[in-house]
């Protein structure tokens, strides 16, 4: 019966998974809208950020397997790169959806909890801080790579957009000076707190399941 269990609980990592990449489309343009990339960057940092801490540090308690969170990552990373193959299958280019980058900042959160020997609170304090800290410095990365934002906005406005979204004027750097900057302090301060909440969140569970 321990495979039995051990393969539920895998599969309750798949669920969840793909149901956080669908519920983060409503937090802070979530599969990086290109038209409003620039803008939007700290809120995408912040609410990609907790939201991963809270579901990597809840399943990554759950198992109690380093490993857990960049499997976890990994599955939204796929789910994701589905949705960006739809959109160009309806013929919009390869660039018009931005795939973010979870997996490096998962992997840091594994290897914290394998260095310090599955201790709970240093997963939290500094797996949690690493995630807020790298998130929006490796999809800034991810973000040059593509080709200009606002150009693909123009050409190709996304048609589920309302006409008061579609951008009117340039909106780059019209609120940040650093957005990778001010995503990674954000980000750093928050996800703490969020990854404790997944940490309780399991507690929850193991008291439903009992």
């Amino acid at each position: 019966m321990v495979w039995l269990r051990r393969t539920t609980h895998y599969l309750f990592i798949v669920v969840v998974a793909v149901n956080s990449t669908l519920l983060t489309i409503n937090a802070g343009d979530y599969i990086f809208y290109t038209d409003w990339a620039w803008t939007s960057f700290v809120v995408f940092s912040i609410s990609q950020s907790t939201m991963l801490a809270v579901g990597a540090v809840y399943y990554l308690l759950f198992t109690g397997v380093p490993g857990t969170a960049t499997y976890y990552a990994t599955i939204m990373t796929i789910y994701t790169w589905v949705a960006k193959g739809a959109w160009f299958a309806l013929g919009y280019p390869y660039d018009f959806i931005t795939t973010p980058v979870w997996i490096p900042s998962a992997m840091l959160l594994d290897l914290t909890y394998w260095a310090t020997r599955r201790n709970k609170h240093m997963l939290i304090l500094v797996g949690g801080t690493l995630v807020g800290l790298s998130l929006p410095l490796f999809n800034m990365i991810n973000l040059l790579l593509i080709r200009d934002p606002l150009e693909i906005a123009f050409k190709y406005p996304r048609p589920t957009l309302p006409p008061y979204m579609t951008p009117i004027e340039h909106q780059v750097g019209k609120f940040y000076n650093s957005p990778v900057a001010l995503g990674s302090g954000a980000g750093a301060v928050l996800t703490v707190p969020i990854a404790a909440l997944g940490a309780k969140l399991n507690t929850w569970t193991y008291r439903w399941m009992a």
